[in-house]
C-alpha cells in the first residue's frame, strides 16, 4: 500500500452534459510535466462525477456525451510515467444522471420532499438514499473501475458519504422491520448511521475482492468521533477542510488534533481557491496557501490542494504556479515532517463525543482551541476512547455532561494524578440537573439570576488582569462550593437585569455588590468555571477570559512544554520523530482578516525577529538548527528546558532539535 504522499492534488472534474468537446484540450504530457514542476507526486482524478458523467470507455450509459477519449486512463498513464500515483475519485451522494431516471432512489425528507438543493427550480444536487438499488450501481460501477485499471489503481476516493435520515420508501420500509419508529428523528438518525456504516464495510469488501494494495477514504467533509464505527474501512484519513470555503481557518487545527489520535496517516486537504469548490477564476494567495500547508505539516499531516479541471482538458498553467510556489518548499521541509508524533500535555473532551446534532465545531472547542494555541499551549482533541494518562490536564469546555462510563474514565484518571479543568454544565448528568463529579466539591443552586454579570479575581488567578470587575456576557450557574473548596474569583451582580422595565444606559447594568457566589472553584486538583468561559471566548473574544482560564492552567500545569515572547497570533506544534531522536518546533506566523464580507484570507507575511523560545526536552540535545536552512543555533540546557532564540519566522520556521 505504501505511505501517503506529500504533494497531492484532488482534481475536480464535475462538469455538466450540457457542455461539449470534454477534454479535447487534454495533453497527456503537458498535464504530467505541469504537475511535476510544480512538485505534485499525486493527483486524484475523476471516474465519475456529482453530474453522474463517467471519464473512461465505460459500458455504462453515463459516459459524459461530450468525451471522445479515454480520459482517465490517459491520465493515468502520463502520470505513472513520471512517479505521479493517481487516487480515482467514484462520486456517491450525488449523482445527477441517476437523481434524473429514479427519483424513487433520493432521500426523502418526512414531508416528501428530496434532501439537496432545495427545489426543482434551484440548480443544485439531489442526493441520494444508500438504502436504494442505486449503491448495487455504484458497487458495479467501481468493480468496472477496478476490473479496467487493475494494477494502476493506486486509490479509491467515494465522495459524498452521508445519509440523512430518510423517509424513502426503502427506508421507512426497513425501520419498520427493525422495530424503529419512522417518525421518531433519533430512530431515523440510527438507522441512517447504520446504512451508511454499511455502505462503507460492503464497498471495502468489494474493493478487497479486487486490489488488496490500494489505498480506501470515504469523505463526508468531516472527521469525528463518529467514524470509528467504520474506521477499519479506511486506510488513511483525508481532512477536507477549505477555509474560505466554509470551513474557516479553525476547523483544520481543531479536527486534526482529533484525528492523528486514530492511528490512521492523515493529509490535510484544502483548495486553491479564492472562496470554495469551482471557483473558476479565483485564486488564493499565495501566503494563504502556504498558511494552509504548512500547517498540515506542523500537525504532522501530508498535504492535498483541491484544483478542479477545466471541461477542455487542458491545464491551468497559473494554477500549479502558485501550487508550485508552495509544494517546491513543502518539498524541502518534508524530511522533517515524516512519521512525526505530537508532543501534548492537555487534552480537550470534544461534544461531538457525546452529542449527536450534526454540528462540526462547537463554539466551546472553538473557545478553547484558540485560548490554548494563542497561549502556546500543546494539545489534543479527544473523545473517551483516548487515553487520558497521557495528559496532565483534561479540559472539560462548557457542555461536557456525563454518563457512567464517562464518570469513571475521569475519575480514574483524576485518581492517577490528572488534574482537571471544567465549565459551566461539563460535570453534570445528561439531564443537567446535579453536578455528578462529586470531587469538584460543588453543587448546584440554579442559573445565575443575573446576566449579564461581573467577575472579579482573587490573587491566585489575577495576573495580567487589571483589579477591576470583568462582565460575563452569558449567563453562568450559582454553584455552593463545599467547605474545602477555595473561591478563586466571585460573581458580583448588577442592580438589575435589563428590561424595559427597568434599565440603564446603552448596555449592561452597572456592577452593584457580591452576589455570595463563586466564578471559580478549586477543589485539589479539579478548577471549575460557573460560566461557559470557552464559548464566551469564541463568541465575545474578551482578552480577561482567555487570562483567566490561563491563569487558571498555570496552577495546574507547573512545567508547560513551551515558554516563548512570541506573540499570541505565532502559532507554535512540538512534534517527535522517533526515527530520528529530534524534535521539532514549528513556529507559524500568518494572520488571516476579514477583509471582505464571507471569508478570511491572508495576503501578507509579517516576519518575527529574535524569537526567544524554551521547549521542555527529556535531556539536553547535541545541536539546535533550523531547517531547511540547516542554520545552526546557540543554546542553553537548564533544569530540562532548552533555551534558544530563533532569529527570524517569515512565516513558518522549524526549529530541529538533536541528540
Amino acid at each position: 500500500m505504501g505511505k501517503l504522499r506529500f504533494r497531492q492534488v484532488h482534481l475536480d472534474f464535475h462538469t455538466s452534459e450540457k457542455i461539449v468537446e470534454i477534454g479535447e484540450a487534454f495533453d497527456p504530457k503537458e498535464f504530467a510535466e505541469t504537475l511535476k514542476k510544480a512538485g505534485v507526486n499525486s493527483i486524484t482524478c475523476f471516474a465519475r462525477c456529482h453530474h453522474g458523467m463517467i471519464y473512461y470507455d465505460t459500458k455504462f450509459p453515463a459516459k459524459h456525451p461530450g468525451l471522445k477519449r479515454d480520459l482517465l486512463r490517459e491520465q493515468i498513464e502520463a502520470c505513472h510515467a513520471v512517479d505521479i500515483k493517481v487516487p480515482i475519485y467514484i462520486t456517491v451522494g450525488w449523482d445527477e444522471y441517476i437523481a434524473n431516471r429514479h427519483p424513487e432512489w433520493l432521500e426523502r425528507k418526512p414531508d416528501g420532499s428530496p434532501y439537496g438543493s432545495g427545489g426543482p427550480l434551484k440548480a443544485g444536487w439531489k442526493t441520494l438514499c444508500f438504502n436504494t438499488p442505486y449503491i448495487d450501481y455504484v458497487e458495479e460501477q467501481t468493480i468496472e473501475v477496478l476490473e479496467k485499471f487493475g494494477d494502476e489503481v493506486d486509490g479509491l476516493f467515494f465522495d459524498i458519504i452521508f445519509q440523512d435520515p430518510c423517509c424513502c420508501n426503502y427506508c421507512i420500509e426497513g425501520m419498520l422491520k427493525e422495530g424503529l419508529d419512522p417518525e421518531n428523528e433519533k430512530d431515523r438518525k440510527r438507522y441512517a448511521n447504520r446504512i451508511v456504516n454499511e455502505f462503507k464495510k460492503r464497498m471495502t469488501a468489494t474493493v478487497r475482492k479486487y486490489n488488496k494494495n490500494c489505498t480506501i477514504f470515504y469523505n463526508a467533509g468531516h472527521i469525528g468521533p463518529s467514524i470509528r464505527e467504520s474506521l477499519d474501512t479506511y486506510t488513511h484519513l483525508e481532512l477536507e477542510s477549505l477555509p474560505s470555503g466554509g470551513w474557516g481557518y479553525d476547523h483544520f487545527p481543531i479536527t486534526v488534533r482529533f484525528a492523528r489520535n486514530l492511528g490512521k496517516e492523515y493529509l490535510g486537504m484544502t483548495g486553491k481557491f479564492h472562496k470554495s469548490w469551482a471557483d473558476f477564476g479565483g485564486f488564493k494567495n499565495q501566503p494563504a496557501l502556504e498558511y494552509e500547508c504548512f500547517m498540515a505539516l506542523a500537525h504532522g499531516a501530508k498535504c492535498s490542494i483541491g484544483d478542479q479541471l477545466h471541461p477542455s482538458g487542458a491545464i491551468n498553467k497559473a494554477t500549479y504556479e502558485l501550487i508550485g510556489s508552495v509544494y517546491n518548499q513543502v518539498k524541502e521541509k518534508e524530511t522533517w515532517c515524516d512519521d512525526v508524533e505530537a508532543v501534548t500535555e492537555i487534552a480537550v473532551f470534544t461534544p461531538e463525543a457525546i452529542r449527536n446534532d450534526g454540528i462540526r465545531l462547537y463554539p466551546s472547542v472553538q473557545g478553547a482551541y484558540r485560548m490554548l494555541v494563542e497561549s502556546h499551549y500543546q494539545f489534543d482533541i479527544v473523545d473517551e476512547y483516548v487515553d487520558f494518562s497521557k495528559y496532565k490536564v483534561l479540559i472539560l469546555p462548557d457542555m461536557i455532561t456525563f454518563d457512567a462510563g464517562l464518570l469513571n474514565k475521569v475519575k480514574e484518571y483524576m485518581g492517577k494524578g490528572g488534574k482537571v479543568l471544567l465549565s459551566y454544565k461539563s460535570g453534570m448528568d445528561r439531564e443537567e440537573k446535579e453536578f455528578l463529579l462529586k470531587e469538584a466539591g460543588i453543587k448546584l443552586v440554579g442559573d445565575a439570576q443575573y446576566s449579564p454579570d461581573y467577575v472579579v479575581a482573587g490573587d491566585a488567578v489575577k495576573e495580567g488582569l487589571l483589579d477591576t470587575e470583568y462582565v460575563m456576557y452569558e449567563r453562568g450557574l450559582w454553584v455552593k462550593p463545599s467547605e474545602d473548596s477555595e473561591t478563586l474569583a466571585e460573581i458580583w451582580n448588577p442592580y438589575f437585569n435589563r428590561s424595559y422595565k427597568h434599565f440603564c444606559s446603552h448596555n449592561q447594568t452597572p456592577v452593584e455588590k457580591d452576589s455570595g457566589y463563586p466564578a471559580i472553584v478549586k477543589r485539589g486538583n479539579i478548577i471549575y468555571f460557573a460560566y461557559p468561559i470557552f464559548s464566551m471566548y469564541k463568541e465575545h473574544g474578551m482578552k480577561a477570559y482567555k487570562q483567566l482560564v490561563d491563569n487558571s492552567l498555570k496552577l495546574l500545569l507547573k512545567d508547560k512544554i513551551v515558554e516563548t515572547n512570541a506573540p499570541t497570533t505565532a502559532h507554535i506544534n512540538i512534534n517527535y520523530q522517533p526515527a530520528y531522536d529530534r524534535y521539532i518546533a514549528h513556529i507559524l506566523h500568518y494572520i488571516p482578516e476579514r477583509r471582505c464580507n464571507i471569508i478570511d484570507t491572508i495576503e501578507d507575511v509579517i516576519p518575527l525577529y529574535n524569537i526567544d523560545l524554551k521547549i521542555k526536552l527529556p535531556k539536553a540535545p547535541a545541536k539546535v538548527y533550523c531547517a531547511p536552512s540547516m542554520q545552526e543555533l546557540d543554546f542553553d540546557y537548564e533544569q530540562n528546558y532548552v533555551k534558544v532564540v530563533v532569529p527570524e519566522v517569515k512565516g513558518h520556521q522549524m526549529v530541529v532539535f538533536e541528540f
